[in-house]
């Protein structure tokens, strides 16, 4: 833990090597890179991190756009560890963190990894960015997913990660099972049944306007940047990110993956991410 404006940051290290930072999305935590950790800790010096208001972290930060979520963790990871020099990984709504940290800092990031996210800006709209899915025009209305949701957070999360998962009616399929065991459902419940975090990670969605604002005003990042997506989805992903991305050296579907990328092809994603932070190119 190490306070940061406020706002007790919570992170898991472990390994030796270059810094690698691991970004988690919603309705995560740091444990949803718990299954590539050990293999990714054998080359780098790994911190998964909780973001501001979510997980472990304690306290709300001054806001849950991306582009403030990002100086947080830069006050953590620069400011309290250290660390002016990273390799970086953000997957769902935490890469909407990720890229900010880049393109805000981008003499700080060596290599950049996006998964999964779709960025809102200057080719995807915040309002068209509400009509992709259900679960992001309902996220981002005022008060009525706590109220609907309240102490059902469990079930709804359950039902959530089916949705999303390889096979699941969120990717067109006939709908299919979480992609978690009852245990890592558990723990992932243990943090959004707190009110605040639920409700933070509520905002991450309320935010997507000043998200899109933010985006079209940064600069391309210029790093090493690979992109990772479900399958089915890289092309529309890609096509969102790439006014955004200068350096973009690898696309690639996760195969037999939905939006969990590291829990349903942790193998390929691990490879991915070995073969990439690995090769020369930006160090």
């Amino acid at each position: 833990m190490a306070d940061v404006n406020g706002v007790q940051m919570h992170y898991v290290t472990g390994g030796t090597g270059e810094p690698l930072v691991l970004l988690h999305g919603w309705p995560q935590s740091w444990y949803a890179w718990r299954g590539i950790m050990p293999a990714l800790a054998e080359r780098y010096t790994v911190y998964a991190l909780d973001l501001p208001g979510l997980g472990d972290s304690v306290g709300t930060p001054a806001s849950y756009d991306k582009a403030t979520l990002a100086r947080y963790m830069h006050g953590l990871l620069a400011g309290k560890l250290g660390l002016r020099k990273i390799n970086l990984i953000g997957h769902d709504l935490g890469a909407g963190v990720g890229f900010q940290y880049a393109a805000q800092f981008p003499n700080e990031v060596v290599k950049y990894a996006h998964l999964d996210y779709p960025l809102p800006g200057p080719a995807l709209s915040a309002n068209r960015y509400r009509h992709v899915s259900w679960h992001m025009a309902f996220h981002s209305q005022d008060g009525f997913p706590e109220m609907l949701v309240d102490d059902d957070v469990r079930d709804y999360l359950a039902l959530f990660y089916g949705y999303v998962a390889y096979g699941g009616t969120g990717f067109g399929g006939p709908g299919a099972k979480a992609p978690f065991t009852e245990q890592q459902m558990d723990e992932y419940a243990r943090t959004y049944q707190r009110p605040q975090v639920l409700a933070g990670g509520f905002e991450l969605y309320r935010t997507l306007d000043q998200d899109e604002r933010d985006n079209v005003a940064a600069k391309p990042i210029t790093m090493p940047t690979m992109l990772l997506t479900a399958e089915g989805t890289l092309d529309f992903t890609r096509s969102t990110v790439h006014p955004l991305m200068s350096n973009l050296t690898r696309a690639v579907e996760v195969p037999k993956s939905g939006h969990w990328l590291p829990e349903q092809n942790p193998e390929f994603v691990t490879a991915e991410l070995v073969k990439f932070f690995g090769s020369g190119a930006g160090r």
